[in-house]
């Protein structure tokens, strides 16, 4: 086993309201500061509910919410151009993967004089950034808690990874008030690909003491979060264990490395739009059989911590209870179980692997795989 090594970087607060309370510790960093914000917060409230806190405190903000106009790179270059031109102090990023993602990009790159396609195409900043407080509404991030950010590049609508400096993120907030307001639908999609996250970063071959006690600890709070406990010892709301499980799952993953389906997902969204969740929620339970061909004992311990089952079935048959069991949650859900259901052909998804074969992650799957054998896991999928 190789050395371990771990930073801590982030503060770290979870709870309810914490959104609602966050302005004092924005004070320690700067008065100044452009709000990525993810466009639908403001049709439910929510983001009403972080400009208030900014107003209470008297920070100066200015808001950016067209995260729909274009790629990620696209809308970089428009950030970084506004950002430096209001001398901001930090960033401030509400929502899901990409307000994030984009945010950290502007902290990374501010004071940077190169051309930011020169850092998509491997360049490494070295200018001092600037500090970014997150706040993510959608419980699950594996890069979060790295300092690796993962972008859309507008010249050929794949996903490049930039390698930022190290301690960007100064503080994350996981609100679980900020959930709430989802969809039945939209919460089991996004806890299932919690759980996705918390198994692959088990199953990676970078796994090691730390994430693998993040990802059982995750895995167990998403069984109490949507099928309740064995006793009445867990008392805590729905939304607060999913945001918990969330959150470990992304230091499981800052840990160990994401795996095939989230790979997969994350280069089919980049090329097609399709929503990540979604993808990931489909490719699943076919990861999940394709590993239980040579790591069938690690999936079984995470069968029966999820009471799938007994420690008297063996690996392949907890395996493969596994597998059934994220399917019926599918079909439960309404969610849809095939790719071809998500309206993309199999030549589009052939060059999606093509993609995810070129970058880095694929050197932490659970076993050595190219583009044919993750085309092969999507043919299975189709």
């Amino acid at each position: 086993m190789a050395d371990f090594s771990f930073k801590v970087s982030p503060n770290i607060l979870l709870g309810s309201y914490t959104a609602s309370r966050f302005g004092q510790s924005l004070l320690s960093y700067g008065t100044k500061f452009m709000l990525i914000l993810d466009p639908i917060l403001r049709e439910n409230g929510i983001a009403d509910k972080i400009t208030k806190t900014l107003a209470d405190k008297k920070i100066e903000y200015f808001i950016y919410d067209e995260l729909s106009k274009g790629d990620s790179s696209e809308i970089l270059g428009r950030l970084l151009k506004l950002a430096r031109e209001a001398h901001i102090h930090g960033v401030i990023a509400v929502g899901g993967g990409k307000p994030i993602s984009l945010a950290r990009a502007t902290c990374a790159l501010i004071n940077e004089e190169h051309d930011l396609y020169d850092y998509l195409d491997g360049a490494i900043p070295k200018s001092p950034a600037i500090p970014l407080i997150c706040l993510p509404t959608t419980i699950r991030d594996p890069f979060i808690f790295t300092d690796t950010i993962p972008l859309t590049d507008a010249r050929s609508s794949t996903i490049k990874l930039i390698k930022a400096q190290a301690g960007i993120t100064k503080l994350v907030l996981f609100d679980p008030t900020l959930t709430a307001t989802f969809t039945e639908n939209q919460t089991e999609s996004m806890a299932l690909e919690t759980l996705c996250l918390a198994t692959e970063s088990y199953l990676s071959q970078k796994e090691n003491f730390f994430s693998n006690m993040m990802a059982e600890k995750s895995v167990e709070l998403f069984t109490y979060a949507l099928d309740g406990s064995q006793s009445l010892t867990i008392t805590t709301a729905k939304e607060e264990l999913l945001s918990q499980a969330g959150c470990l799952a992304s230091l499981a993953a800052a840990t160990s490395s994401m795996g095939i389906a989230s790979l997969l997902s994350m280069c089919i969204n980049a090329r097609y739009k399709i929503w990540r969740s979604v993808a990931t929620t489909v490719l699943f339970p076919y990861m999940i059989e394709e590993c239980a061909k040579f790591k069938a004992d690690k999936i079984a311990v995470l069968a029966r911590k999820m009471n799938l089952a007994t420690a008297e079935q063996s690996a392949e048959e907890a395996a493969r209870a596994f597998a059934e069991n994220i399917r019926q949650r599918i079909a439960k859900a309404n969610l849809p179980a095939r790719l071809k259901d998500l309206s993309v052909s199999m030549e589009q998804l052939a060059l999606a692997a093509e993609d995810a074969g070129q970058l880095d992650i694929v050197n932490s799957l659970p076993r050595s795989m190219n583009s044919d054998d993750l085309f092969s896991l999507i043919k299975t999928a189709f």
